[in-house]
């Protein structure tokens, strides 16, 4: 069901010429170890004021907004949430454009998945992005991907962890440490 899915939206993404990635607990499936997840979070390479070629898209899928006023919502999250009822799943598309983004962009890892080629965030983006959101499942999920990645670049993830600190004032440099501690790397 999920294969099918991503080759629907992967396919659509690609007919459109809309950068993405896939990220989240489908990325974690790549990178770490199987595990339950009930929805699929897609970051496209969008600003948030093009919401309606994505809704369009979605319609197109046979997604319905999981909002009465998608225009207030995206304007206000940045995020458009679907349902696809075929599968009983929640898609989020989150909008983003910034420097980060743009670069995780060209990283990301390519997978044949039925006749689509669908894009991943690379390792080394997943495990900024499970830092970044920070919850206990993520910082899981994050634990999990560098155990069984020994290899993974750890500077391109300081390096980014280092930007957002400085600029949001947070403390996620020091978060990733103390996964690398634990991981024994």
């Amino acid at each position: 069901m999920f294969e099918e899915l991503l080759e629907n939206i992967g396919n659509a993404l690609e007919a459109e010429k809309v950068p993405y990635m896939i990220v989240g607990g489908q990325a974690v499936l790549l990178h770490g170890e199987p595990r339950l997840t009930r929805d699929v979070d897609i970051v496209i390479g969008l600003k948030a004021d093009e919401w309606t070629k994505i809704e369009s898209l979605a319609s197109s899928l046979g997604f319905t907004p999981l909002i009465e006023d998608v225009a207030e919502f995206v304007e206000k999250t940045s995020v458009l949430p679907v349902h696809d009822k075929e599968a009983g799943l929640r898609i989020d598309f989150i909008f983003a454009v910034s420097d980060y983004v743009q670069k995780a962009l060209t990283r990301v890892r390519v997978l044949e998945i039925g006749t689509a080629r669908v894009r991943f965030a690379s390792l080394e983006d997943v495990l900024i992005l499970k830092v970044i959101a920070g919850r206990p499942r993520d910082m899981e999920d994050a634990l999990t991907i560098l155990i069984k990645n020994p290899w993974t670049n750890l500077e391109y993830i300081r390096k980014w962890l280092d930007e957002f600190d400085r600029s949001l004032g947070e403390e996620y440099r020091r978060k990733f440490d103390h996964l690398i501690k634990e991981a024994g790397l």
